[in-house]
């Protein structure tokens, strides 16, 4: 952990006023990606599908047969483990034509142990408005495997139950935004008042006054001139490379599951004293053999566990924090205090509670 921080805070300073493309900065309103799910059955299993008890299933399966090839069925009298019921998801980016290809994510829906093997069927791929934009099918590509001995021993890698098709589904609708009109709105990734305001300042440098105005710390609106309303693709083009001295936020990052602390260039630390202390907990169990005498005619030997429980508590001394002026110093001062990564973890979010932390905290 120590190491974590100390290269965070000697690149710090390498980054320190780096400007940054516009492109990495903003998007055109109404460009971004659109979700699509769809129900449909993975056929080809060898004999790890749903189970007769999954109904969901076997009325699906009816129901195709009956559409597809005209024969009636009663689902409760199919008992086929080679079918699966499955979720199809996929993202739909904005500027994708008729015909261009999705990556697809396929996940079991019953108690169907594995998808190996398995092949998709035509499934419509439907957004948030129900309508349908994507059909999907394709063998289904799974990174792990499960295998079972026909008793209780079994083998299960990874997540067998769910698996992708690589370029899997064929947009059949676009949902490209429309870019005519020669006024068009910039959306900041992170939206930020010194942000909008430089990129704005930015635009207008490059085009012309008037050019653009920040509508909000979220927003840019963005004026074509004349002679390039019916390009504006070229301007976009042209304003992407654009680069912008961004300021960002000072921000900590913390994982309390893994130990991890990662800290931005401009986290600062107000003066403030810590008193850290360790609670060390141990349980040790040990086994006594207790047998009887020497030629006792009663009794017979015994094993007894006998459970030893010790805690004892590390205390430090306060140590003294200066105010911190860069990353670096801040890292000096945490490591003085000799805190493992998840005491550390907690020591920042009692410093952020008291206000010696200048920086937004995220907990992941």
């Amino acid at each position: 952990m120590r190491t974590l921080l100390l290269l965070v805070a000697l690149l710090a300073p390498a980054a320190l006023g780096g400007p940054t493309r516009l492109k990495e900065l903003v998007e055109v309103q109404g460009a971004r990606d659109n979700p699509l799910v769809g129900y449909g059955l993975v056929v080809g299993l060898n004999n790890t599908g749903d189970t007769e008890q999954v109904l969901f299933t076997m009325q699906s399966v009816s129901s195709l047969l009956g559409r597809l090839g005209g024969v009636r069925v009663d689902p409760l009298s199919i008992r086929a483990r080679n079918v699966a019921a499955v979720m199809v998801t996929a993202k739909l980016s904005t500027y994708s034509r008729p015909g261009a290809g999705l990556d697809v994510t396929v996940s079991a829906m019953g108690n169907a142990r594995s998808l190996q093997g398995g092949t998709l069927l035509l499934t419509p791929l439907t957004g948030a408005d129900g309508m349908p934009y994507a059909v999907a099918q394709g063998p289904v590509q799974v990174g792990g495997f499960a295998a079972n001995g026909g008793g209780l021993a079994s083998v299960v890698k990874n997540t067998p139950t769910a698996g992708t098709i690589p370029g899997g589904a064929t947009v059949e609708r676009a949902v490209a935004p429309a870019l005519t009109g020669g006024v068009l709105v910039l959306r900041l990734n992170h939206p930020d008042f010194t942000n909008a305001s430089r990129i704005s300042a930015a635009i207008e440098k490059a085009l012309g006054p008037k050019s653009a105005r920040p509508l909000d710390s979220a927003a840019v609106e963005l004026t074509l001139p004349d002679a390039d309303k019916e390009n504006p693709v070229g301007v976009l083009a042209q304003l992407e490379a654009l680069e912008v001295d961004a300021d960002v936020r000072a921000k900590v990052v913390v994982s309390e599951r893994t130990g991890t602390v990662v800290m931005g260039e401009r986290v600062r630390l107000r003066p403030a004293a810590i008193s850290h202390g360790g609670l060390k907990v141990s349980i040790n169990t040990q086994f006594a053999v207790s047998q009887p005498a020497p030629f006792a005619r009663a009794g017979r030997t015994a094993v007894t566990p006998a459970q030893l429980t010790d805690a004892a508590e590390a205390q430090r001394s306060a140590v003294a924090m200066p105010a911190a002026a860069t990353v670096d110093d801040l890292v000096k001062a945490l490591n003085a205090i000799g805190a493992p990564p998840r005491d550390l973890v907690s020591i920042l979010q009692a410093l952020k509670a008291v206000g010696a932390l200048d920086a937004e905290l995220e907990v992941m």
